[in-house]
């Protein structure tokens, strides 16, 4: 499923307009994204979206099998909670 997909599963299931739903969903998209540059966002019944740090280290280029330096950095996380591990 894509944002366009969403957008017209949740206009068909509210009634409201697509672009009411399109713009509420864009937004709700950028705050998290926002937000989880800093903090944890944790939304009840889907999950936990939560910054790490990534330490460097050496990997393999798997063409030449030559070593090469991977640098630190930050990524992003998801932890799906109990109930949708089980779906």
């Amino acid at each position: 499923m894509n944002k366009g997909e969403l957008v017209e599963a949740v206009a068909g299931k509210t009634g409201y307009a697509k672009s009411q739903v399109n713009e509420i969903i864009s937004e709700m998209i950028a705050t998290i994204a926002k937000t989880v540059k800093k903090d944890k966002v944790q939304l009840v019944g889907l999950g936990t979206f939560q910054p790490v740090k990534r330490k460097a280290r050496v990997g393999v280029n798997p063409a030449t099998g030559e070593k090469i330096k991977i640098s630190a950095r930050k990524a992003l996380k998801f932890t799906p909670t109990a109930s949708l591990k089980k779906l």
